[in-house]
């Protein structure tokens, strides 16, 4: 079902999307080598703000 992706790859435009987060990112090549440091710290930071919201 494709409401639950998580992210989008467009090779054309050498982007990625994480669609949890709403975060999108304009290197894929280097994401598919493994720099993702970008994506983790995004992450993170929108587990916080959402247990923040939660009161946690």
């Amino acid at each position: 079902d494709r409401s639950e992706k998580i992210r989008t790859y467009n090779y054309p435009q050498s982007r990625v999307t994480d669609h949890r987060i709403g975060y999108t990112q304009h290197n894929l090549p280097a994401i598919l080598n493994g720099e993702i440091d970008d994506f983790i710290e995004q992450l993170k930071i929108a587990e916080a703000a959402e247990k923040m919201a939660e009161g946690k």
